[in-house]
């Protein structure tokens, strides 16, 4: 198992609430004594991780990002294959909840979007194996604890993927700006999966043909498109909202 790195202090403190068995090593910057950063320096100690006091031109060199004068050097996350979500699937004892993002490369947006998703309660999320950000310390950050709480399920080819869902009775909801049906007018309860495409490009062609209905955010303003993982977080609460209802 390959190390990576998990860096600022919100990010940190969400990785020793939900998997403190992946820190191998806290690094912190000289000098950094404010509260927050001693709590941690004092959990990493009671749980026996090692920290080390290093310059701040060591954590820039690795951090993708802000930093706050801390990081974590972890065992790398757990990315999910296609052989298990079926496992996923058969375990839930509600109607699954699921998320597909289709050529989002940027780590930034697939970290937000595992944040959205948790906060949802998505109960996994499916990206396809080429074409798409991995799960690196950038996503880590920005998902803020949620990599570690929503499954991220890498396949090999999500065409296949989601003709096997929509086999086992899961809806196959996209998003496209040209869709004739509001997402405030559609269906959203259920087992479901929201297919999400890249800003821009949107879908491939292939991922648009497989939805059995294709929906559109209405937007008011000048602008024609959100950020996806924006326009993630709209969906994923209208479909908690009529859940919920």
């Amino acid at each position: 198992m390959s190390n990576d790195v998990v860096f600022g202090l919100h990010a940190v403190q969400s990785l020793f609430a939900v998997s403190p068995e992946r820190v191998l090593e806290l690094q912190v910057q000289k000098g950094r004594t404010d509260k927050r950063v001693n709590e941690l320096v004092d959990l990493a100690r009671e749980q026996g991780v090692s920290v080390r006091f290093v310059e701040r031109s060591r954590l820039d060199a690795k951090a993708d990002g802000v930093h706050q004068g801390i990081m974590a050097k972890v065992s790398a996350a757990r990315v999910y294959r296609e052989e298990d979500l079926e496992d996923l699937l058969d375990a839930l004892d509600e109607p699954p909840f699921l998320l597909i993002l289709d050529g989002v490369t940027d780590p930034h947006n697939l970290g937000a979007c595992l944040r959205t998703a948790d906060a949802a309660g998505v109960h996994a999320v499916i990206v396809p194996k080429d074409k798409s950000a991995s799960l690196n310390a950038t996503a880590t950050k920005v998902a803020c604890g949620a990599a570690d709480n929503v499954p991220l399920v890498q396949v090999t080819n999500l065409a296949r993927t989601m003709e096997w869902l929509k086999e086992r009775g899961i809806w196959m909801t996209g998003t496209a700006g040209e869709s004739a049906v509001n997402i405030y007018q559609s269906d959203l309860k259920g087992a479901l999966a929201l297919v999400m495409g890249a800003e821009g490009k949107g879908m491939r062609r292939l991922t648009r043909e497989l939805c059995d209905t294709l929906v559109f955010i209405p937007m008011a303003g000048s602008v024609s498109s959100l950020n996806v993982s924006v326009a993630t977080g709209v969906c994923l609460f209208e479909a908690v909202r009529q859940r919920q209802a």
